[in-house]
């Protein structure tokens, strides 16, 4: 394999991905990291113009999983780089860009063209996750595009903080989009993310409106985002928005906790425990009280 000649920061070490970026329930395989894909070499103003192009990402890491981020079986590229500063983020080493690998568009493209026959089978295909993707999104519309021109599947996982990035043209080729709702209350999104809620309420209602189909993610963490007016309020929202097929309740773990020592950054829920099994239940029941399919 290569290597990056630019002259970014190396920053601390790519941490593998074992569970989902926002800290659910869900079981993984190993992840892979970025092991099978080539790394692009490039002098940094080329570097420069190849991302702004979309032919180069920063990719944290890939892997194929079934029934976790998206219908079937599915790869799954988490790309480098997030607006948010998530307290509970089970990976934040994709928090900044420079910690990832720099990897060609076509790169990915040909590896997901080796899984068709599985994704036809499974009714699977491809996630583009993080991080938050649309961080990258010259990089995400390269990847789409080719996608769907191979009759592939294709899924977004998104905060939506940044949705103004994704046009109108690029979401022709969007067939699912994860939304992470982290919170109905503005004061505690800004608790949880360091950052408005607005944004996400705004591109939800756009999602909405041109009918493409969501799957709502909630992660619930006791002391956080428990309270039964801030789960209204999460609920109320999702229930005018006229596509959403199913929200899914991920409790909080600490999985991921020695990875914010491990990057020397400062971890302020090292004494939450995860959510009983009454309280998952009653936060499900909250939803399914509005008519939502709820896991």
């Amino acid at each position: 394999m290569s290597t990056v000649t630019d002259e970014r920061p190396s920053g601390a070490p790519v941490v593998a991905l074992g569970m989902p970026l926002v800290g659910g329930s869900h079981e993984r395989a190993h992840g892979h990291g970025t092991a099978g894909l080539e790394s692009v070499e490039a002098e940094r103003s080329a570097r420069l113009a190849a991302v702004r192009a979309g032919d180069v990402g920063s990719v944290h890491s890939w892997e194929l999983v079934t029934a976790v981020d998206g219908p079937g079986t599915r790869l799954t590229v988490f790309l480098s780089g997030c607006p948010l500063r998530c307290l509970y983020c089970h990976n934040p080493d994709t928090m900044e860009m420079r910690r990832g690998t720099d990897v060609a568009a076509d790169e990915l493209l040909a590896r997901i063209a080796r899984y068709r026959g599985v994704f036809r089978a499974t009714g699977g295909g491809l996630t583009v996750s993080g991080g938050e993707p649309l961080m990258q999104p010259a990089f995400v519309r390269r990847l789409l595009r080719g996608a769907k021109a191979m009759g592939v599947h294709t899924t977004i996982d998104t905060s939506g903080y940044l949705g103004a990035h994704l046009s109108d043209e690029m979401l022709d080729d969007v067939d699912l989009v994860l939304l992470d709702v982290k919170s109905g209350d503005p004061a505690t999104y800004r608790r949880v993310t360091g950052r408005d809620l607005q944004p996400t309420l705004d591109f939800g209602r756009r999602l909405a409106a041109r009918g493409t189909e969501v799957w709502v993610r909630f992660v619930l963490v006791p002391g956080l985002t428990d309270d039964e007016a801030n789960v209204d309020a999460v609920a109320d929202y999702v229930a005018t928005l006229s596509s959403v097929a199913r929200v899914e309740v991920l409790p909080f773990h600490q999985m991921g906790r020695d990875k914010w020592a491990e990057l020397g950054l400062t971890y302020e829920l090292e004494d939450t425990q995860p959510p009983s099994a009454e309280l998952v239940e009653r936060v499900r029941d909250q939803f399914r009280s509005r008519g939502l399919t709820t896991f």
